[in-house]
């Protein structure tokens, strides 16, 4: 029956879709139990779960596992940035913004990070992300730098040099990626977010 799983290549899935696949087995949740004990899918949190990548043939996307992990949620701050190639560090923890409370959780494929934003800031700026074998729903770069601004503690861009230290010493943020921001996407998030006076310092140096 491994080769029923690769039905659901590299989506999280929950131990009642496991289940279907043996309708004429009783004791189901000791078979989604026996499944995970083998190796056959791995758990996520309490009821979700992916498929092992040796037996679905797909590479588990951490940015997918984050969408289904915590819905409503997009990825977004160091994650985005970093998967668009705009900071040069290695993020640890996958960080994630929802309109539910802030929460976090750990598995064996790592940190998951979700910090809350009100509903109306939620959307502003949102895309898919893609892959060979995952689509995804992430911040574009924008709303991922204006998400980090607004919920970093202790940091409040009141000067031009105040954003560009920011910018070029602490992220090491590519600067001519930069200049090409899309500047109605900022002037939104500092209108329905945190922080309007650090976002719009930002959008100052993206002027000049």
């Amino acid at each position: 029956m491994k080769d029923a799983l690769q039905i659901f290549g590299n989506t999280p899935v929950t131990a009642k879709a496991i289940a279907s696949l043996y309708p004429g087995i009783s004791g189901v949740h000791q078979k989604v139990a026996a499944l995970e004990n083998t190796g056959s899918i791995i758990r996520l949190k309490r009821g979700l779960y992916i498929v092992n990548p040796d037996i679905s043939g797909n590479r588990i996307s951490t940015e997918l596992v984050a969408n289904h992990l915590y819905s409503p949620s997009y990825i977004s701050m160091l994650s985005a940035l970093r998967w668009y190639g705009l900071i040069p560090e290695r993020v640890v923890i996958t960080q994630s913004m929802t309109v539910k409370h802030s929460r976090s959780f750990t598995n064996t494929l790592g940190t998951f990070e979700y910090t809350c934003v009100n509903r109306d800031y939620f959307p502003i700026g949102l895309r898919q992300g893609k892959t060979d074998e995952s689509t995804f729903i992430i911040a574009g770069p924008e709303k991922a730098l204006s998400d980090l601004i607004a919920n970093t503690a202790g940091l409040n861009l009141r000067y031009l040099r105040d954003v560009r230290h920011y910018l070029e010493d602490d992220l090491r943020l590519d600067m001519y990626e930069f200049k090409t921001f899309d500047r109605e996407i900022l002037e939104q998030c500092a209108k329905a977010g945190k922080k309007a006076g650090s976002i719009q310092m930002l959008i100052r140096l993206l002027e000049q």
